[in-house]
């Protein structure tokens, strides 16, 4: 399993594309994973056959396991193991023997995120450690039951007696749960602690449901592996309880992260849009708009980087660790985008140096692969501020919470035919209601009102987006 992108310590194989016996090509896609970012398709990097597929559809695996081995050449097994231990120096792959007395010959494949290995990574012991007999016990049955090594490999166990071995996701688990990590029996490789330890460690008794599975056992070489269950039902089948895992995890835990650092501020604008619903007609019969999308939000999305442009200090950031406030002297904008799998935020990477018509190409190619499933994690990086249409659900408006990294965040509401006072008469006019969540730790009350009163000028008179650019 490959370090798909930004570090991530972990991916959900969601489909795979390849059995047991199927020939394969270098670089041809055998599977899609699930970050807590995306969704990504892995490619192989041998020419062969496939021997073994060693998880099910459905586990969540480390980054540094084998997930797949391949027969090259004269039926030896391809040197997944060395390719795959790499980039995680927290996490030793498996088969560590085995990759150790492999050397390569010719070209070395690569899978995606991967350098070359030339050396093994496998963690040395730490000086005066030693593991319990029933945590190497419980080590070396892991490794066994789930193909981590080959029959002749044997487990060395590495634990540390002042400071266990743990990724940080890991310890900020079992700090969640209140459990001392020196009390844990680890039964990750080399005596790191796995996330099933810490549950293990937390439950005073034996559950009464089935535990989430870890990885499974190696699938038989002349079965496929069998699919394993999206969703968790019942008994009385009255509940479905689904787990919490991928881009829906994440999401949740970074607005948890960001409700509760940033003290959010939000303030609503209400007002005439008619002119700029007529400009968005007449664009659409223009013949330099021929083939482009043209709708509200493409205009509304102007109107934020013009605004944004005159109140440039709504475009920066908080950096906590270095105690400073950064200014981005670009917009990277986001829009947030509803998937089957949860909510995400891909960005245009500078977009306020975009005409309208680039504009209009970048937002439809963002949300026609948001909803295609196929957002890379790099889009979804780096970005300055984020506009959320949740007008398309017919709601008015709401208090939406800042994506991490951001200072601002503007929901747009559904645009609706109202009467409004328009030139001294009561009339019929197309009306919507804008709100902007801001922190207030980088943006005071003044900057947040002119830069939403800004906005919503230029939709009142869109011609504004000439005279203020």
């Amino acid at each position: 399993m490959p370090d798909v992108g930004e570090g991530l310590t972990e991916a959900e194989i969601l489909k795979w594309y390849v059995q047991p016996g199927d020939t394969v090509a270098d670089g041809q896609v055998v599977c899609e994973v699930e970050t807590a970012k995306a969704a990504v398709e892995l490619p192989i990097p041998f020419d062969g056959t496939v021997h073994e597929l060693r998880f099910a559809e459905g586990t969540t695996v480390d980054v540094g396991q084998v997930i797949i081995s391949v027969n090259v050449g004269g039926g030896a097994p391809a040197p997944t193991e060395a390719v795959a231990e790499a980039p995680a120096p927290a996490v030793a792959a498996p088969a560590e023997e085995e990759a150790e007395e492999a050397e390569p010959q010719g070209r070395q494949p690569v899978l995606v995120g991967y350098g070359v290995a030339a050396t093994s990574t496998k963690r040395r012991a730490r000086k005066g450690s030693a593991v319990p007999a029933q945590a190497a016990t419980a080590i070396q049955g892991e490794l066994n039951g789930h193909g981590g090594t080959s029959g002749t490999g044997t487990a060395t166990a590495t634990a540390t007696a002042g400071r266990p071995l743990a990724k940080p996701p890991v310890r900020k688990l079992a700090k969640d749960l209140g459990v001392d990590l020196t009390a844990v029996i680890p039964t990750g490789p080399d005596g790191i602690i796995t996330r099933e330890d810490v549950h293990a460690a937390a439950a005073p008794a034996p559950a009464v449901e089935a535990p989430a599975p870890t990885a499974p056992a190696p699938a038989p070489v002349s079965a496929p592996a069998a699919p394993a269950p999206a969703a968790v039902v019942s008994t009385d089948a009255r509940e479905t309880r689904t787990p919490i895992k991928g881009v829906r995890k994440a999401t949740a835990a970074a607005m948890v992260g960001s409700a509760f650092t940033a003290p959010h501020v939000t303030e609503f604008i209400t007002f005439d849009i008619t002119r700029t619903m007529k400009l968005v007609e007449e664009l659409k019969s223009d013949k330099d708009m021929a083939g482009l999308r043209v709708n509200p939000l493409l205009l509304i999305a102007k109107a934020v980087l013009v605004a944004a442009r005159r109140n440039p200090e709504i475009n920066t950031a908080w950096d906590e660790a270095n105690q400073e406030i950064v200014l981005k002297h670009y917009v990277n904008l986001g829009i947030a985008a509803a998937t089957p799998r949860g909510l995400i935020v891909p960005n245009i990477k500078d977009a306020h140096a975009q005409t309208l018509p680039e504009l209009s190409k970048s937002l439809s190619e963002l949300v026609a692969t948001a909803r295609e499933g196929k957002t890379t994690p790099a889009a979804m990086q780096g970005g300055t501020f984020t506009i959320t249409n949740v007008g398309v659900f017919g709601v008015d408006t709401g208090t939406p919470i800042l994506n991490p990294g951001e200072s601002a965040i503007l929901a747009v509401g559904a645009i609706k035919l109202q009467p409004w006072v328009h030139k001294g008469k009561v009339k019929p006019r197309q009306v919507t209601t804008l709100a902007l969540s801001f922190d207030h730790r980088v943006v005071d009350g003044e900057l947040g009102s002119k830069f939403l009163a800004d906005v919503a000028a230029i939709l009142e008179q869109p011609k504004r987006l000439i005279t203020w650019a």
